[in-house]
């Protein structure tokens, strides 16, 4: 019979995060995989957790990940933890999870603290619908066409960032979304806990002249639906009733149903579509 995976999150900053449920599994279980076992040997420590440490972390997830599950599938129970939140959150833990569903190796996951949800909630932005979007590509391609798809997200945005790279960030996203709202939160469940709510434009020009220092989160505000439609108005306004109905034509659309589609482009009632195409439009 197979053992179990168990993802254990850990605390982001406060060691009174750590779940009484954590606590007691890391214990039980026959081995801990940690992202870090030099950083990880200080919480086990406190907590006098005393089970044996492998370390699996993103340069050797694939190899480890296989070493891993050959130990489970001999009925080893393990343990996963990350240096800080809950493993699999942009974390090399989502490959070994993948690996045991393919081994048919059983997965549990032990709720605690998420540097995401954490910085969410303080946000006083909407919580209601969110995208999750970690640390930006570092390949230029790639970061483009992310950033192309954050100009066009209505949802809440949250970002990670590291302290050095944090200006950088801010102007860019404020040159592709604008200058929209945002929250940056640094030392999360610390006794330097700042979450500072302002927008792109003010925070890039507060951290260049205040150097940041911890991990940040930002939470920005998602694209407002009514600028969007306000835009979408204004695009097709650029060309002439005939000119759009032409375009709905070209698709194989009936006059009538062409008619409805534009008057909805354009905010207006059909009729007064009709009236501006009457002895234009057979």
């Amino acid at each position: 019979m197979s053992g179990t995976l168990y993802l254990c999150a850990t605390p982001i900053g406060n060691l009174e995060d750590m779940t009484f449920r954590v606590i007691r599994t890391l214990k039980e279980v026959d081995l801990i995989a940690a992202e870090d076992t030099r950083n990880s040997i200080k919480l086990l420590n406190h907590f006098e957790i005393q089970t044996p440490m492998t370390s699996y972390h993103e340069y050797n997830k694939f190899d480890k990940g296989k070493k891993l599950v050959e130990k489970l599938q001999d009925g080893m129970d393990i343990a996963l933890i990350t240096d800080a939140g809950t493993p699999g959150i942009s974390d090399p833990g989502e490959e070994l999870v993948k690996m045991c569903y393919e081994a048919g190796i059983p997965v549990t996951s032990l709720p605690g603290a998420a540097a995401c949800i954490t910085a969410l909630t303080l946000s006083g932005l909407s919580t209601r619908r969110f995208a999750f979007e970690a640390f930006l590509p570092t390949e230029k391609k790639e970061r483009a066409w992310v950033l192309e798809e954050l100009e066009r997200e209505f949802r809440t945005m949250i970002l990670y960032e590291a302290p050095h790279r944090l200006v950088k960030t801010l102007k860019l996203l404020l040159e592709h979304l604008g200058n929209r709202r945002v929250t940056v939160c640094r030392e999360l469940t610390k006794r330097h806990e700042t979450a500072f709510a302002t927008t792109l434009e003010e925070a890039a020009v507060y951290y260049e002249n205040n150097e940041p220092k911890g991990e940040c989160v930002l939470v920005i505000e998602g694209r407002n639906r009514e600028d969007a439609v306000r835009e979408e108005r204004e695009k097709w306004e650029e060309m002439s009733v005939q000119e759009h109905m032409d375009v709905y034509l070209s698709q194989g659309l009936s006059k009538k149903d062409a008619m409805k589609k534009v008057a909805k482009d354009r905010g207006v009632q059909k009729r007064e579509i009709y009236n501006y195409l009457e002895g234009r439009v057979e």
